[in-house]
């Protein structure tokens, strides 16, 4: 989808009924439209992160869309509100007794998650329109657009398929399946939006001829990025960063025990605490280091411009993102640190997509 919406550029400044330059101030418009919506998502994952967290994500046991903008206006309110809560096992093993006030600080924190997912919504379905009905959409561009809104809509639906899981039978927090899924779907469209915009501002390819293994290595960096940031998710919903403490053994062993013992094996990948949490750093590290080696061949043969400062801003987001997570990991993960971890994630990603526009070359190169 990405290489295919690249093709499209630039745009014809000599299309009829256009003034010279129109169709590079609708793009850009459109590009800082987009960038706010990433912003906006941006936020969100925080947001989810700290409902995750803080154990607010199965206050609201309601799913709806509309009347659920307004939070409760009476008493009478809170009190069915709270009641319908006190029938899940979250309350009833975790939060027993804690009573309303108790009940609406947690509330809050998801009443303003989902909130912001429906401004989320509003914002990038408005101004769509607006732009769409003036002419200033690009005909190529439209149909990324209207996936992108529908991606958006199923996101909700995805986000209440994951809570519902946490109000089953001896369950005090959603499936770490849906979880993932909730997460690897906001951090598609985190992408996706944000590549647009990037390409609208900067439908140029003209990355250096020289990095061409540069460029396999960002590739290969995304990946990891990516897949580093799933097993992250696994590690928050079976709360795999609350044991093992240390860094950078496990308990005194590089490889923790109890690594495969689960039955069928590849139930280790998702719900073994020692292996979950060993794959996480592992997938880190080998992250940290592709980063350093992509710092340390961009000095040696970019020469100074775009890809260059591109190549470093990975390299220092991903020393960051590394360092947060070891002290999150020693702190054991107290909410505002793990909150931080994964909204600095999404920093990583920004990176190393602006790192692999950066290095394309004109196709056939």
């Amino acid at each position: 989808m990405i290489r295919r919406y690249s093709a499209i550029m630039p745009f014809d400044s000599t299309k009829p009924g256009k003034l010279p330059g129109t169709e590079e101030r609708d793009r850009r418009a459109i590009a800082y439209w987009l960038l706010a919506i990433a912003a906006m998502i941006w936020v969100m994952v925080a947001l989810g992160g700290a409902t995750r967290l803080t154990g607010s994500g199965l206050s609201i046991m309601e799913w709806a869309p509309l009347s659920g903008a307004l939070p409760p206006m009476s008493d009478a309110e809170w009190q069915r509100l709270y009641d319908i809560y006190r029938t899940i096992p979250q309350y009833q093993l975790i939060n027993a007794g804690f009573g309303i006030e108790g009940f609406k600080d947690i509330f809050w924190l998801e009443w303003t998650h989902r909130l912001w997912g429906r401004l989320i919504g509003l914002a990038f379905l408005l101004p769509m329109l607006w732009f769409w009905l003036r002419g200033r959409v690009p005909a190529g561009l439209k149909p990324r657009l209207v996936l992108l809104f529908l991606l958006g809509g199923a996101q909700g639906a995805v986000g209440w398929f994951m809570v519902a899981s946490g109000f089953e039978a001896d369950r005090t927090a959603v499936s770490p399946y849906r979880l993932v899924i909730h997460l690897g779907l906001a951090l598609l469209l985190y992408g996706v939006i944000f590549w647009t915009a990037l390409s609208l501002l900067k439908p140029e390819r003209n990355g250096p001829a020289e990095a061409r293994g540069l460029r396999r290595l960002s590739h290969l960096l995304a990946g990891l990025v990516v897949l580093t940031m799933l097993a992250g998710g696994f590690v928050a919903g079976i709360k795999a960063g609350l044991t093992y403490n240390t860094f950078p053994l496990m308990d005194g062993k590089l490889v923790p025990e109890g690594y495969g013992m689960l039955s069928p094996w590849w139930q280790n990948l998702t719900a073994n605490i020692a292996a979950v949490q060993f794959n996480h750093r592992l997938l880190a590290t080998l992250t940290a280091l592709g980063a350093l080696s992509a710092v340390w061949i961009g000095l040696s043969t970019l020469p100074k411009g775009r890809a260059r400062h591109a190549i470093l801003g990975l390299g220092g987001t991903v020393a960051l993102q590394y360092t947060i997570g070891v002290f999150t990991l020693l702190h054991a993960v107290p909410a505002w640190l793990g909150t931080l971890h994964q909204a600095v994630a999404v920093l990583v990603l920004t990176a190393v997509l602006s790192t692999i526009h950066a290095l394309r070359v004109p196709r056939g190169r």
